[in-house]
């Protein structure tokens, strides 16, 4: 079986060095250290996952994550960065990004990361007859990450057509954080639980014109898609 493809842009040539020799063991790596040069080969290569610097020469990693979510929704994104302010983490998950790890980060949870993220995108392309969701006004396609309604359409990213799905798939009740975050991320660390707060805000924006379906916060459990 061929190695998944990852696009790997690092402009620090130690640690993309370090990264690269240790991601090589599990997977096909393809490193540039320049953001211009990253996002042109990305429009001319086939990739299975993006692991993405932030601050780097021409084009920075927001940027570049804003070009690729214009052409791609589904392909996984991860920020490896040594900006630790909050407002850059929700920053990087609002442009669609899957999970952002700060430096210095530990190889095997990169390696743990890609390989849940990879595997969770090969099942989604895999179950072509899943089937579709209706709520509200609403319909939901999650194979093909679309919400839609009569007066919109929607296209999520991956981790937010994810979510939608596990509340659609347990309407009326209560989902522990741990649960969501187990999920979807493999973990239930706090800063993914901080995460998991700024695409659950996202998903109420989306559906706050619904009156019979809303995202209930149960305080210190979880939340409850309440669908009347």
């Amino acid at each position: 079986m061929s190695k998944k493809r990852i696009l790997y842009v690092e402009d620090d040539e130690t640690l993309a060095f370090l990264t690269s020799d240790n991601l090589e063991q599990h997977f096909e790596v393809v490193h540039c250290n320049n953001g211009k040069e990253a996002f042109q080969l990305f429009c001319k290569e086939a990739f299975d996952l993006c692991v993405l610097d932030i601050m780097l020469p021409d084009m920075d990693g927001f940027e570049i994550a804003t070009e690729i979510r214009k052409r791609n929704q589904e392909i996984p994104i991860i920020f490896l960065s040594a900006k630790t302010m909050k407002e850059d983490r929700i920053k990087g998950l609002k442009l669609g990004a899957d999970d952002y790890l700060v430096k210095p980060y530990s190889i095997e949870e990169l390696i743990l990361k890609i390989e849940i993220f990879l595997n969770r995108s090969q099942k989604s392309t895999d179950n072509s007859t899943q089937k579709q969701y209706t709520f509200g006004s609403f319909q939901f396609e999650p194979e093909n990450y679309l919400l839609k309604n009569d007066s919109q359409k929607i296209t999520l990213t991956e981790r937010e057509a994810s979510l939608l799905k596990l509340f659609l798939d347990n309407p009326n009740t209560v989902l522990k954080r741990e649960k969501i975050l187990m999920e979807l991320w493999g973990s239930d660390d706090y800063f993914l639980g901080r995460s998991l707060d700024v695409f659950i805000s996202r998903l109420r924006k989306i559906i706050k014109e619904e009156t019979h379906v809303r995202i209930e916060n149960i305080p210190r459990v979880g939340f409850k898609l309440v669908v009347e």
